[in-house]
């Protein structure tokens, strides 16, 4: 392991959990770094990819471990708890057959850096828009979505399948216009990417689980725990900011990204 690889690790680490829950699209930056800086999973290989990915669902579950064993536990008693998982799960549906469906032409052919740069650009602007309306809330407690309205949230994620739009951004700002407010519109966005991150971890492992290499491994545990501790952060802190400052932050760093991008795409290529 040389130190340019290890500081390789580091960086893909940390841009996929930092970028992964916030409304700024990890993958987006993945391909950007890939494009203009040479870093990407190629480095190290489809076993680094799948478990940096791996590392950002176990901040999420570890984070939510209490809330989730306490709405297991209450599924049989309970019709509000079995109303939300229901929620969830109806709001992963359209992804799950949609990505499983256009997998392969979303791969090769929106996965190209051009369309990044657009989509982040475009993405910065909508939050900034969505971010300053005034809109009527409905819903301050996530249990209470309609199945309807997770089904509606649950389309509006199926944009992330475009790099650069940002899961969590493209279901926060279904849930606001729907009738949420910020906080519990960002909260949604982290229970949908449970299944939806678990399900496409497996769709990885399962696609490349003949060529999983556990060779550098010291490289595949650095961009790991990076990843994990990253996206531990975000989880963390998210709600409380986005519930004071909302989201112009984002809006604003996704404009000068796609707006450095782009330039850059014009000057180099």
């Amino acid at each position: 392991m040389t130190l340019v690889d290890a500081v390789k690790a580091v960086v893909l680490g940390v841009v996929e959990g930092l970028t992964e829950f916030l409304p700024v699209s990890s993958t987006g930056h993945l391909l950007l770094l890939e494009h203009f800086l040479g870093l990407g999973d190629e480095d190290f290989g489809k076993t680094f990819a799948v478990l940096i990915q791996l590392g950002a669902i176990l901040a999420i579950l570890s984070v939510y471990f209490g809330k989730l064993l306490s709405i297991a536990l209450a599924l049989p008693s309970d019709p509000k708890a079995r109303h939300f998982v229901a929620g969830v799960l109806i709001a992963f549906l359209p992804a799950a057959i949609i990505g499983a469906a256009l997998h392969s032409f979303i791969k090769g052919v929106l996965f190209n850096p051009l369309i990044v740069c657009i989509a982040l650009i475009v993405g910065g602007f909508v939050l900034l828009v969505v971010d300053s309306l005034k809109l009527k809330v409905r819903y301050t407690d996530v249990a209470q979505f309609s199945l309807p309205m997770c089904l509606g949230v649950g389309a509006m994620q199926c944009l992330a399948m475009i790099p650069g739009v940002s899961r969590s951004g493209a279901t926060i700002v279904g849930a606001m216009l729907m009738g949420a407010d910020k906080r519990t519109a960002a909260e949604f966005s982290f229970w949908l990417a449970m299944p939806t991150m678990a399900g496409a971890f497996a769709y990885d492992l399962m696609k490349n689980y003949k060529v999983l290499s556990f060779e550098g491994g010291s490289l595949i545990a650095i961009g790991f725990v990076t990843s994990f501790v990253a996206a531990l952060f975000v989880v963390r802190s998210l709600l409380d900011y986005v519930s004071r400052h909302g989201f112009a932050l984002f809006a604003g760093w996704r404009l000068i990204v796609g707006g450095l991008g782009l330039g850059a795409l014009m000057v180099f290529g």
